[in-house]
């Protein structure tokens, strides 16, 4: 998305909750954007930022991140090895939900994302069989990746 588009949702985001625009907050979504397809932690972030913002604060990054995911702006997933990533929010795509997963490789810890979403009609017979409606899921497959695969051959 171009970088004009992006701080203008930001902005109309930040205004409908009665928030500030700040600098930070755009330099952090920025990162993101510029990142996109990488699940960053909050230090990936922050190591970004700080090199055109250097008195910006871990913790300010911390927050903003936040932020940002509350406002759906960003996206967040745990990938089971204590870190919390982050990545351009799913509303930028253009999708009124997070539709896609990630794969993960037990050998050398890669990530990929993976787009198609097969679980809409699983999703449908849920809010049928019981009125609950989904409003998102996180999916991860463990194996082993193609790389991987190829070295053991």
């Amino acid at each position: 998305m171009e970088q004009k588009k992006t701080e203008e949702l930001l902005k109309e985001r930040l205004k409908e909750k009665g928030l500030k625009v700040t600098h930070q907050r755009l330099l952090v979504l920025s990162v993101l954007e510029q990142n996109s397809g990488r699940h960053m932690t909050a230090e990936d972030v922050y190591a970004l930022v700080s090199q055109d913002y250097p008195e910006i604060g871990l913790a300010t990054v911390y927050r903003t991140l936040q932020l940002l995911y509350e406002m759906q702006l960003a996206d967040r997933i745990s990938l089971d090895d204590g870190c919390v990533r982050y990545e351009i929010g799913h509303l930028f795509a253009g999708e009124s939900k997070h539709n896609h997963h990630h794969l993960i490789c037990r050998r050398c810890g890669a990530v990929i994302p993976f787009g198609d979403d097969l679980l809409d009609d699983l999703e449908h017979h849920i809010e049928k069989a019981t009125g609950f409606h989904v409003l998102d899921h996180e999916l991860k497959f463990y194996g082993i990746c193609k790389q991987c695969l190829g070295k053991e051959k």
